[in-house]
């Protein structure tokens, strides 16, 4: 069921991260609620925003080594994956900004289905 909610997570962190922060908190809650329990919760809820953040890191920096790869060789390529791996660190800087607010998130949505023992 965590891993479930990890990636629900992560795929409503991609598409509410444009949200400012009440995105993160929301895709974190989403997490929360399908793990069930506050401290499952805020695992699930920070994977997803990290887990994504990650993907976002290896993506871009594979995208600036293949257009550079393509447009100045084996010089332009490392130009180009050095340019998408400081992009993509500076999406993951944002995107563990979203980790933590999915911690909270799955803290709330943990709580609001706790379980029964």
């Amino acid at each position: 069921m965590m891993l479930l909610a990890v990636i629900v997570g992560a795929v409503a962190m991609v598409v509410l991260k444009s949200i400012p922060v009440l995105g993160g908190i929301i895709a974190g809650f989403i997490a929360g609620v399908i793990v069930r329990g506050m401290i499952r919760g805020a695992i699930a809820g920070f994977l997803s925003g990290t887990i994504a953040g990650i993907l976002a890191t290896l993506i871009l920096t594979g995208i600036g080594g293949f257009w550079g790869a393509i447009f100045g060789g084996p010089p332009g390529a490392v130009l180009w994956a050095v340019l998408g791996a400081v992009t993509g660190g500076t999406i993951f800087i944002a995107l563990l900004y979203c980790g933590f607010l999915g911690l909270i998130g799955g803290i709330l949505g943990g709580l609001l289905r706790r379980q029964r023992d």
